[in-house]
Parts: C-alpha cells; structure tokens; sequence
C-alpha cells in the first residue's frame, strides 16, 4: 500500500519542490495551504507523515502540531517540522510543540527522500 503524506506549507514555491519530490519517490501526497484547510482534510484521513510549516497563515503550526498530537487518533502520526526557521532554539520549540523531527528549508532534494523514509521508519524519533 502506498504510504500517504501530508504537507502543510504557505508557500506555493516549496510547497511544488515537496510535493514532486514525494511524488517522484512513489507517495501518495496531498496538500494544505493552512492549518484551517489541514484540519477539515484531517476529518477524514490519517496520513502516515505529516510535514509541517511552523510559520502558517492564522494558526502556526506548532500550535497546530499541538492540536494534533492531543488527539489519540494522531498520537502515532510523525509530525515533521519543515521550515525557514533555522535560529538557534527553534527545534527544540518545534520538539516541544510534539513535532518528531525538523528538516530546514530550503530541502536538500539529494538527502530529502532518504529523511522521509527514516520518519516513515521510525528512524530519527525521539
């Protein structure tokens, strides 16, 4: 079965670079633009990793990685911090908010496959 993916990001350019290099590696891939159109896409299917943008239109997405992550049904679901911010302390804020991982952007499209495939694993958790 194919392994689906979630990517939650603002920015239309990064949002296509993710998105094809998922695709290119066989993922099933959909996507939100915001933490509104996440959730309703949410509702109904639990994918199996989530990327997620911290700095979101309205809700960010740490607070929206809190959400999720109280929520029994997302508990298992890896929640991987993609993001510009790159300052000291912002992994550790995104790890606090329940995120499993944190990738900086821009992504390395030579070593993003091998990551996504450790977080589907199990691999680079916590």
């Amino acid at each position: 079965m194919t392994q689906h993916i979630l990517v939650v990001d603002d920015n239309p350019t990064n949002l296509k670079l993710v998105m094809c290099v998922l695709e290119l590696e066989g993922y099933r891939v959909d996507q939100a633009i915001d933490a509104e159109q996440a959730l309703a896409f949410l509702r109904d299917i639990v994918p199996d990793l989530i990327f997620m943008d911290i700095s979101l239109p309205g809700m960010d997405g740490l607070t929206l990685t809190r959400k999720l992550k109280d929520q029994d049904r997302f508990k298992h679901v890896p929640i991987v911090a993609l993001t510009a911010f790159a300052m000291k302390g912002d992994e550790e804020r995104a790890r606090e908010a329940g995120c499993d991982g944190y990738i900086a952007k821009p992504i390395d499209t030579r070593a993003f496959p091998a990551q996504v495939a450790g977080y589907l694993r199990g691999i680079d958790r916590p």
